[in-house]
């Protein structure tokens, strides 16, 4: 339970919209057992205008840092201090760290995936072949993390060839080994049906009525499929026919959890304590189920 006193820190996350984010009581429930004494809120900033706003607010606040999600993950970058390599790679800040002041922006989605994926498929990506569904920043930070894990290639699939073709160029420069290209979702079969790994980095698939993005006939026993998409009572189309196919199949709950986890890490650091992952995923699978029932808010 959260304690409001006069020495609490501020943490939180800025979007638009923000109601729907689980992240507040992930992360108020880990804060409390950890015995931090910091509050995570919703900040919900409707425009760039009121995003530069709040965060020269946050410099003079109490703040111990905050996270990003959509649609700033990209507009933030120019208002930190700083910016980790990955992150701008990424091209898309989702934390930041205050420092004295200073803003320090980190990217920890791919890491958060990559935890997830080891943690509950077993799977590494050195030497793996990997579709990746989508090219914004979602997909941006998924193909960095698998670059600096050395997959053996990353096909990058989206409807929109032109931003495929421009997320793999900004990553060309640090491909080293791993091959990387740009498909249409029609000429993606052959990549699909070979892949280890199959991401969708997409929000297709948040509303019930929405069909999978990639096709169920491609899928088989041996993949591992990953989609982002977190919060549904029952599972996407995806994560259902890629189970029905054979394949082991994720949400994005665990990669929601390890990402905030790993921010906790960042903002944590001094004290050297790793983030209980469980904690957080039991807090956000709690909400998910009161918010399945319908209870109000009290």
């Amino acid at each position: 339970m959260v304690r409001i006193t006069g020495t609490t820190q501020l943490v939180g996350v800025i979007g638009w919209p923000i109601e729907h984010s689980l992240s507040p009581v992930m992360h108020n429930a880990v804060y409390d057992e950890l015995g931090l004494n910091w509050a995570y809120i919703p900040m919900p900033v409707e425009d760039e205008v009121g995003l530069r706003r709040v965060v020269a607010a946050i410099r003079a606040l109490p703040f111990v840092g905050f996270n990003i999600t959509m649609p700033y993950k990209t507009a933030i970058i120019e208002v930190c201090d700083e910016v980790s390599a990955a992150a701008k790679m990424a091209n898309a800040v989702n934390t930041v760290h205050s420092v004295g002041g200073r803003l320090v922006g980190y990217n920890t989605d791919g890491r958060g995936m990559l935890e997830s994926l080891s943690e509950e498929a077993g799977f590494e990506s050195g030497g793996k072949k990997i579709v990746l569904v989508g090219a914004g920043g979602a997909a941006g930070a998924a193909i960095v993390a698998f670059v600096l894990g050395r997959a053996a290639s990353v096909h990058v699939v989206s409807r929109d060839l032109m931003r495929a073709d421009a997320l793999v160029a900004r990553v060309e420069p640090y491909l080293g080994a791993t091959e990387a290209s740009a498909l249409a979702m029609d000429s993606a079969e052959e990549a699909v049906r070979s892949a280890d790994l199959i991401v969708n980095a997409t929000p297709v698939g948040m509303r019930a009525d929405e069909p999978s993005p990639v096709p169920a006939a491609w899928l088989h026993s041996g993949q591992v499929v990953l989609d982002m998409v977190y919060g549904r009572s029952t599972p996407t189309a995806l994560v259902a026919e890629a189970r029905a196919a054979g394949a082991t199949a994720l949400d994005g709950l665990g990669m929601l959890v390890c990402q905030g986890a790993i921010a906790v890490d960042i903002w944590n650091a001094d004290h050297e304590v790793r983030t209980p992952r469980e904690t957080m995923r039991a807090a956000a699978r709690a909400e998910m189920d009161r918010r399945a029932n319908g209870e109000a808010d009290r």
